[in-house]
């Protein structure tokens, strides 16, 4: 299982986590969120690290909420042979577009699965806007939840399905090493 937490770290630092809790019931911090929204970086240090989780032969990328809107975040996942990528975030009312363009996207940017997990309710300016989805590796909604209400969303995360998407859209494969960045001079 994942939870998310604040944790406070032996050394003092004070992180956004996803804890794991293994089959044995032992907890430990998997992930540190490594991009920090808003105010949040007057009270967290960031993480430094991405995390891959190995369930059986499944490999699971770990972020939380705004990692997931950075493209390059999901790139590192897939690289490091996620199989699926897990994105727990509290969305705010108003934020649906995003919300939904941003898990579909890194699903369909990394060919491989997306499991978003979504806060809900609350009282503005902290009302969450729920909306949790299962993404397959083409960027469609395997299972939605609703806006308001909880909900708990099952799909079936098949790897003849996956390794059918990477062998048709091979992005991972024929992405080039130095994309980008060059400046071209033009004359006047």
């Amino acid at each position: 299982a994942l939870v998310g937490a604040a944790v406070r770290h032996p050394d003092g630092r004070r992180t956004i986590a996803a804890l794991v809790v293994d089959r044995t019931g032992e907890v430990r911090v998997g992930y540190d969120k490594q991009q920090l929204w808003g105010d949040e970086r007057e009270l967290f240090t960031p993480g430094d690290r991405g995390a891959t989780l190995l369930v059986d032969d499944w490999r699971l990328g770990l972020g939380i909420c705004y990692d997931g809107c950075f493209p390059e975040h999901g790139r590192a996942a897939a690289l490091d042979g996620a199989h699926a990528y897990l994105c727990p975030s509290g969305y705010l009312a108003g934020s649906e577009h995003r919300r939904d363009l941003y898990y579909a996207a890194r699903a369909l940017d990394n060919t491989m699965f997306v499991v978003f997990a979504n806060a809900v309710g609350g009282v503005d300016p902290w009302r969450f806007n729920g909306g949790a989805a299962i993404y397959d590796p083409e960027g469609r909604a395997l299972a939605r939840g609703a806006d308001d209400g909880t909900a708990v969303l099952v799909a079936t995360l098949d790897p003849a399905v996956l390794a059918a998407t990477r062998a048709a859209h091979s992005m991972l494969v024929d992405r080039l090493s130095d994309q980008g960045g060059a400046r071209l001079s033009m004359p006047g």
